[in-house]
């Protein structure tokens, strides 16, 4: 009897710290990933019934995954959307375990907690100017938007349409709890430069399928946005940022713009700066450069098939080394969507010798998605009808944040939005350029 008494006593000791363990963890907890020199913040939201994780720096929130708790404490979380899982026991205050993905391990202790998001750029009120909110259509679609206007406007007061970057993005071009267009737009206002900022075509409506649009698609779209500031102010110009900035110079080459802005915008053609993000990214995985070479050797002969409307062929992908051939596959058929296929092909180089209206062309030396060097030599050699201001930023991103790497994976962790001496490089040459 008392051997059986005693077997009780630890089965309900047992069942006690299984229902502490599950109790005391519900809440919110993050943690860092070392990835190599970089932070890769993760922050799991543990309830009574289940979990979700979240993925600041990558804008991924409430990501499904399921959770389990041994009777000897220790937690359980898979996360079977991205193919990873977390295995841990609390010690204290703690949560201190590995983090699995892909074949890999890491080690990753979790705290109380959610990761804190600062922008003190954000513009708050009450604002030093109007604002409208405007409608315009084009190809079937309703776009809704923001103009901001100089209190003290007149006719002679400058606008600016500004064109997001590359995916379907919000008016405020939107990232990472960033506002990088709210707050270039508060800036110019406070200026005395009225701007249009709008949501990309679709936005909100989950059956539209954005990868079937091309950049010539969205520049149609900024021009019908012209239309509505067209007449209304004295000078009228285009301010993109990244594949914004290459529909933005492309307006210019037609003649469509009396000024432009181009922040990051692309202009060497669109397979060379997919393969110099993807040697990029090998690099900082720590992959040889001899398979590094091989790779973008294949991937390069593969884009210039796409882009001359062929398939891809299988002599390109014999070239793969066997553990980046599931890489190569998913990078092509990404290459089938009519945005990838016309991106890949994109080449504005020709055309740049058509503009003939003032530009001002900027990048930070530490962008990795569009490189400052070869894209700003390009155009010192392409405009040759105009006499362009060309600036390099030093320790800028391809955001104009103030960085260490440059990597995408510290926008997130970088509470500046924008660096102010852009701003204030923006609106002086601005005001400068549309003088009456």
């Amino acid at each position: 009897m008392t051997h059986l008494k005693s077997l009780r006593i630890i089965a309900t000791l047992s069942l006690c710290l299984f229902y502490m363990t599950a109790n005391a963890q519900e809440g919110s907890w993050k943690g860092d990933l070392d990835l190599g020199g970089m932070k890769l913040p993760l922050v799991f939201n543990f309830s009574a019934d289940g979990c979700t994780m979240d993925s600041p720096a990558q804008g991924a929130k409430g990501i499904k995954a399921e959770k389990t708790v041994d009777a000897d404490g220790t937690i359980s979380v898979t996360v079977g959307a991205i193919g990873a899982a977390f295995n841990g026991k609390m010690e204290g205050e703690e949560i201190r375990g590995s983090f699995t993905q892909g074949g890999m391990s890491l080690p990753l202790t979790l705290k109380r907690g959610k990761v804190e998001t600062r922008r003190p750029q954000t513009p708050q009120p009450p604002f030093a100017y109007k604002t409208e909110e405007v409608t315009f259509s084009n190809a079937g679609f309703t776009f809704n938007g923001t103009l901001t206007v100089p209190e003290k406007m007149t006719r002679d007061t400058p606008v600016v349409v500004m064109v997001t970057g590359s995916g379907q993005q919000n008016r405020d071009e939107e990232l990472f709890l960033h506002k990088p267009f709210a707050v270039i737009a508060d800036a110019l206002a406070r200026h005395g430069i009225a701007t249009l900022r709008y949501d990309d075509r679709g936005y909100g409506d989950k059956s539209v399928r954005f990868a079937d649009f091309t950049t010539e698609d969205f520049k149609k779209d900024a021009e019908a946005a012209m239309t509505v500031v067209r007449g209304r102010f004295g000078k009228t110009g285009v301010l993109g940022h990244s594949e914004g900035g290459t529909i933005a110079l492309m307006m210019a080459a037609e003649g469509k713009a009396d000024f432009v802005v181009s922040m990051a915008g692309m202009v060497m053609p669109g397979s060379e700066t997919l393969l110099m993000q993807n040697r990029d990214g090998l690099k900082k995985a720590g992959v040889s450069d001899e398979m590094t070479e091989a790779y973008c050797k294949a991937l390069g002969e593969a884009f210039k098939n796409i882009a001359e409307g062929k398939s891809v062929g299988t002599e390109c992908a014999a070239q793969v080394p066997p553990q980046l051939r599931q890489m190569f596959d998913k990078a092509v058929k990404q290459c089938e969507t009519p945005f990838f296929r016309c991106f890949v092909a994109l080449d504005i180089r020709t055309s740049l010798k058509n503009v003939r209206c003032p530009v001002l062309a900027i990048n930070g030396k530490r962008d990795t998605q569009v490189d400052c060097q070869t894209n700003l030599d390009a155009l010192r050699q392409g405009l040759t009808g105009c006499r362009p201001c060309i600036k390099e930023y030093d320790n800028l991103n391809h955001l104009f944040q103030h960085c260490t790497t440059g990597d995408f994976r510290e926008y997130q962790q970088i509470e500046e939005t924008i660096a102010p001496e852009v701003l204030e490089t923006m609106a002086k040459w601005i005001n400068e350029t549309t003088k009456p």
